[in-house]
């Protein structure tokens, strides 16, 4: 009888894929165990391989497909599987936003008993592919080698840019040509990299702190204008004027050409200075904002916040000012305003829009913004919500008619909830990027409130992240 090599990985066979999880993995079932499987589509019947066991689930990955399907669809970017991005590709859109809505609804119902019988139907992203108005890439020392690259013998140049590998993260996988934003994003990154390379500036090494080149932004919007913005580390000055030279004298069309010298520990650059080089120091983005084909103008910097789907931020918008019903003599609290879009896109229709928000620069923004479209009934406050939303405050300023609260993925805190609850605000309008977060603040807010709408919105094509608008009033 042969012995079982301890190495050797377990095969099932026949399981039916019956859904798809967050991180894009089919989910099946054997065994008392809930199998997760690599780039398994709902409707797919495979034999699978065992690499991570635990008590009650598994990770698995394919080895043959027995039956495809009818929701497979071949995966149209090269970096599909090793990228972190667009996990949904291989499953046709269609089932997507099916997938999306039974996402928000399994939520609403297991986390905050919300009855979602009335939940209309999933708003579809026009654009699937280049839709984003931002990227960031990563250059690194530290490039993830594919398995095509390791089966190549030859030596590889270990520099990188691009996006960082799941789970990985020192590691970056070389981006040759990205589906989320438009041109000339790809040739942008892609000339940058030919032109660094020859020149043998170095690429960041993210675990020794060191080299010349460590982040690169680029914003587009729907006017046309174009941000590019370099982060650099300890590179030298004349490194730094070599790259921005060849960035301006190679792509004119660049509107902002920023760069920042960072070298802390992270990358976040909100406390950094921003140096402009070329052009000026904002892009612009325009909204519509009824159906005369009048437009919103709204100023955006390299620290500014804006929803990264412009086309599909509108719709959102659209959809958060229908749910509210104004009637044009409402007091409305924006929460987590940012740069005030929200408060702007609603302004014409109330009578005043107060804003809060805990980020003093997208507070200035939102000021901005509204000066720059001569909206003249908004007022912006700076501070943690939980800490400016007080008693004084509100009576000071008024009770709303309507809240409007759009938090972060981690959702609102207790005590603005409590603030809410006192409140008690005729209506509240919650948009949210995270449903199950979005459950939970439900679940409190229904000592007072009832649920009248509900609708998701897609905002990011072959990804699982969806937004969710719900309208509650009081009870």
């Amino acid at each position: 009888m042969r012995k079982k090599n301890p190495q050797e990985r377990r095969v099932i066979e026949n399981i039916a894929v019956i859904d798809i999880a967050e991180e894009g993995k089919g989910v099946g079932k054997a065994e008392d165990m809930v199998l997760f499987i690599e780039k398994a589509i709902p409707g797919d019947i495979v034999d699978v391989e065992l690499f991570r066991k635990k008590k009650n689930f598994a990770e698995a990955k394919i080895k043959e497909i027995k039956q495809t399907s009818e929701h497979r669809r071949d995966a149209f970017c090269d970096h599909f599987g090793v990228c972190g991005g667009c996990k949904w590709q291989h499953m046709d859109y269609t089932a997507q936003l099916l997938y999306k809505q039974k996402s928000v609804d399994n939520a609403l119902t297991r986390i905050g008993k919300v009855d979602t019988t009335t939940m209309e139907p999933i708003l579809p992203s026009e654009k699937t592919t280049y839709y984003r108005n931002k990227l960031e890439y990563t250059f690194s020392n530290k490039r993830w080698l594919t398995t095509e690259d390791v089966a190549n013998e030859e030596e590889h140049n270990m520099n990188a840019l691009g996006f960082h590998v799941p789970l990985r993260f020192d590691k970056i996988l070389d981006i040759e040509h990205c589906y989320l934003q438009q041109d000339p994003s790809n040739n942008i990154r892609n000339e940058l990299r030919s032109f660094t390379l020859e020149n043998q500036i170095s690429y960041y090494d993210l675990r020794n702190h060191e080299g010349a080149l460590r982040n690169l932004m680029i914003r587009t919007s729907t006017t046309g204008d174009l941000m590019v913005v370099v982060v650099f580390a300890y590179a030298e000055e004349e490194q730094i004027r070599l790259v921005m030279d060849f960035l301006k004298n190679r792509f004119p069309e660049i509107t902002s050409l920023l760069y920042i010298v960072n070298q802390k520990k992270n990358d976040t650059i909100f406390d950094q200075d921003i140096i402009l080089y070329a052009g000026i120091d904002h892009i612009f983005e325009e909204m519509p904002f009824n159906n005369q084909g009048t437009k919103l103008k709204f100023k955006i910097g390299a620290k500014s916040f804006y929803q990264t789907n412009s086309e599909q931020a509108y719709e959102l918008y659209r959809i958060t000012k229908e749910f509210a019903g104004f009637k044009g003599d409402e007091l409305v609290y924006d929460l987590y305003t940012g740069a005030g879009t929200i408060a702007n896109f609603i302004a014409r229709d109330v009578k005043q829009v107060i804003g809060i928000e805990y980020v003093p620069v997208a507070i200035d923004d939102a000021k901005l913004n509204s000066e720059l479209n001569g909206i003249g009934n908004t007022s912006f406050f700076a501070g943690d919500m939980k800490d400016v939303l007080t008693p004084d405050f509100m009576r000071e300023h008024g009770k709303p008619d309507v809240v409007i609260t759009d938090p972060p993925r981690a959702g609102m805190h207790p005590d603005v909830i409590a603030r809410l609850l006192e409140l008690a605000s005729p209506k509240i309008v919650y948009v949210s990027c995270n449903a199950a977060t979005q459950a939970r603040d439900l679940a409190l807010l229904a000592e007072k409130y009832e649920i009248k709408r509900i609708k998701p919105v897609d905002m990011f094509p072959h990804t699982q992240h969806v937004e969710n608008v719900v309208l509650l009033e009081l009870k």
